[in-house]
């Protein structure tokens, strides 16, 4: 069961925090691809990826998206 935010509710300039499947990723999302997708810059590396890069391997129990 999903918790917090879908993909689709986020938007352009805010700070998430995502757990999957015991990870933690906090990131400003840059700008949006498409409707399901957005590229993201990591708050601690500053590494730049797509949330596609976080879900790839499905959704995990622990799934879940907030917004910082």
């Amino acid at each position: 069961m999903q918790q917090g935010l879908s993909i689709n509710a986020m938007r352009v300039g805010l700070r998430y925090k995502l757990v999957n499947y015991g990870e933690v990723y906090e990131f400003e999302i840059l700008q949006r691809i498409n409707d399901n997708n957005f590229l993201l810059k990591d708050l601690y590396t500053l590494e730049q990826y797509e949330i596609h890069d976080l879900v790839r391997f499905g959704r995990g129990d622990d799934f879940e998206i907030r917004e910082m």
